[in-house]
């Protein structure tokens, strides 16, 4: 047995390819050695910005020898009378390379079938690598990729060198113009051109001697160690970003974190647009202080150990200087125009071609924000709210958004301040993007929330009135998140509105079909499905929450954690089943009498029925009224074993006419009760 070592040397791969093009090159390689029956032990994948490594330990020398089986003609049809093989039989045993005589005979269920078992050695495993390998490099696909010598060859970027090893056996592999060798790469400025790797055990060490780190967790553990360090000198503390560090990650062999400063002048930006320029622009890490502060400083990793490290952070210093001259440029310049005057220069940019300008949609979203409030009595002053909707995407035609996309919101709240405006109405400006994505904060107040449900309710109609919905591949408005969010706001706040009222006034404000209107109303139904299984809710406590209180997502999630709760209960087990029954009798019956004689009961279950019904009816209708679920989960709790009692003791379909026909309207009396609720058969 001896252990792999396969490099694909390139020019510097985009770091967010990685992650994904590490799992498959590790996936692919399982499958490939599976398939060529070669056995091994564990398979790592690493990578730096110019290399793809793959390792596999203890290849094992040979292919195991295999055996393929496959069924031809019958029996019957295969050998005459005389057991002599027929043309049939010559036929399927030329056409699986084995003599005629090596033919088995089997039984397969009924019928006896001819077998044809062609046994193959295995090959050394060096003589089938080439081919495994070069299915490997042909396999991996990217977001994006390039071609260079050869047009007819495609990868990340252009790979430069191959390496491949068997122990100390170099495998032969060819891609477009680069054939393997033994010859590798070092860092592209620390390192040697030219590495010799005389056998795959030596390779770690080799790279490590002209500092390439391969192994991306050992260089996230350089890059967290120097930040640590960092904040003990600083006396700092540095929150740090998962998706950044990762990105650090895959642009450094050799990360080597430092620290730089800039003009405390500049902290009079937002700390937003400030963080969101190191960050993107620069991939720096922002400094806060022990209050959360953000302090003149930045981490950045450098891919270079220089001698003197004071020249890197220097350089460094200068370019975010550029950058940050920049954004006080836009924060100076852009409080020379008033976000009325901001907002009236929508006018002029369009949302959609066929749905008008961003004013018009600002003016839509007003409509729908101001009746949700109204709706819901929310808590909110309805003068600020207006003036928020009013100023909502004044902030888009700002220098400052124009050049970082990213603070939409932030620079509406923050021109707000300046300008003077209440804190409510700033607040709203940068809550109603609010959450950003899964687990992001929600909205501090209402104001904003409701905002924000407005704008992606207009977004919804508008985008279904276009015949722009979301496919099962494409979704090019993000209509799904906006459903999500809705939802999220609703859950997360307690806002209880009615969703199809709100569809409703959205679409009629766009002149939206009732065709599309009705097709949104199930999307967002879905959306609610789908989010609420999420949750941990059952799919039929979800069916019958949405039967109970349709459209009203609050209502619907508290109703489907209520009987999902139930449902493990002993008594939920009986009042389904007492349902179900009580809905299959009466569906077979016609005439029903609408009403009980409690006169004609005969057995003390059918009265102790009718009893609580009459007690129970009532309070489940209030229940339900008030969305008071635990109460309406009490009150079925109370019916449950009565009813079954009365399964258990009394025959319904009795021989005496009239006690069959008291009885079956005491079960429309119960069917009453159940479907003040919905259709408890659906639980079943």
């Amino acid at each position: 047995m001896s252990d792999l070592l396969f490099e694909i040397g390139t020019e510097e791969i985009p770091a967010r390819f990685m992650p994904k093009t590490l799992a498959d090159i590790a996936q692919f390689a399982k499958e490939e050695f599976a398939a060529a029956h070669v056995a091994h032990g564990e398979i790592k994948s690493q990578s730096t910005p110019r290399r793809i490594v793959l390792t596999a330990a203890e290849l094992a020398a040979r292919q195991e020898d295999s055996v393929e089986v496959s069924k031809g003609p019958m029996k019957a049809q295969a050998f005459d009378a005389e057991g002599k093989p027929t043309k049939a039989a010559e036929g399927f045993a030329r056409s699986r390379g084995v003599d005629v005589s090596e033919l088995k005979v089997e039984k397969i269920g009924n019928a006896e079938y001819v077998i044809a078992e062609k046994r193959t050695e295995g090959k050394p495993t060096v003589e089938v690598l080439p081919q495994i390998l070069e299915k490997l490099l042909h396999r991996l696909s990217f977001p994006k990729s390039m071609y260079w010598a050869d047009r007819n060859v495609h990868f990340a970027r252009p790979v430069r060198w191959i390496v491949a090893l068997l122990g100390d056996v170099q495998i032969n592999v060819s891609f477009g113009n680069v054939n393997s060798g033994i010859i590798s790469r070092g860092h592209r400025f620390m390192g040697s051109d030219a590495v010799e790797i005389p056998n795959a055990a030596a390779y770690a060490s080799a790279m490590r001697d002209n500092c390439v780190i391969t192994d991306p967790k050992e260089r996230e553990r350089m890059i967290l160690d120097g930040i640590a360090a960092i904040e003990k000198e600083l006396g700092a503390k540095v929150t740090v970003d998962p998706e950044l560090l990762e990105e650090n990650v895959h642009l450094n062999e050799y990360p080597m974190p430092f620290y730089g400063s800039f003009d405390k002048e500049f902290l009079d930006i937002p700390s937003e647009v400030l963080i969101l320029s190191m960050a993107k622009n620069q991939r720096y890490f922002p400094v806060h202080d022990a209050a959360g502060k953000l302090m003149p400083y930045f981490i950045g990793v450098s891919n270079n150990k220089a001698k003197d490290m004071m020249v890197v952070r220097e350089g460094n210093e200068r370019v975010l200087r550029a950058r940050l001259y920049d954004a006080a440029f836009f924060w100076k310049e852009d409080q020379q125009k008033s976000l009325d005057e901001r907002a009236e220069e929508l006018k002029n940019v369009t949302y959609q071609e066929q749905l008008g300008s961003v004013y018009d949609k600002v003016q839509r979203i007003k409509k729908i924000t101001l009746s949700l409030a109204e709706e819901l009595g929310a808590d909110v002053d309805m003068a600020n709210l207006a003036r928020a909707c009013d100023l909502a995407k004044a902030d888009l035609v700002t220098n400052m958004v124009y050049e970082f996309s990213d603070v939409q919101g932030v620079m509406g709240r923050e021109y707000a301040r300046k300008a003077g405006e209440p804190e409510e109405v700033a607040l709203a400006l940068y809550e109603q993007y609010l959450p950003k994505f899964a687990g992001d904060a929600l909205p501090s107040r209402h104001g904003g929330a409701l905002l924000g449900i407005g704008e992606r309710l207009d977004t919804l109609a508008a985008i279904f009135k276009i015949g722009q919905e979301p496919t099962s591949s494409a979704d090019p408005y993000g209509l799904r998140r906006a459903a999500r969010t809705i939802n999220e706001l609703a859950w997360g706040l307690s806002l209880d509105f009615d969703m199809d009222k709100a569809l409703e006034m959205a679409g009629e404000q766009l002149g939206l079909k009732e065709k599309r209107l009705e097709k949104l109303k199930a999307f967002i139904a879905q959306r609610q499905q789908v989010q609420l299984r999420e949750k941990g809710e059952s799919h039929e406590a979800i069916a019958l929450a949405m039967q109970t209180v349709p459209s009203r997502p609050l209502q619907i999630f508290r109703l489907a954690e209520v009987l999902t709760k139930a449902s493990s209960e002993p008594w939920f087990a009986e009042l389904i089943n007492a349902a179900v029954r009580v809905k299959n009798i009466l569906s077979k019956t016609e005439d029903i009498p609408t009403v009980a004689d409690p006169s004609k009961f005969t057995e003390e279950a059918e009265k102790k029925l009718y009893e609580e019904l009459e007690k129970l009816t009532g309070k489940a209708k209030e229940a339900v009224a008030a969305c008071e679920w635990e109460k309406l989960a009490a009150t079925m709790a109370e019916l449950a074993p009565v009813i079954a009692d009365f399964f258990n003791d009394v025959l319904v379909m009795d021989k005496d006419p009239e006690v069959r026909a008291n009885r079956m309207a005491l079960l429309g009396e119960c069917q009453a009760f159940f479907m003040q609720i919905g259709d408890f058969s659906i639980l079943k």
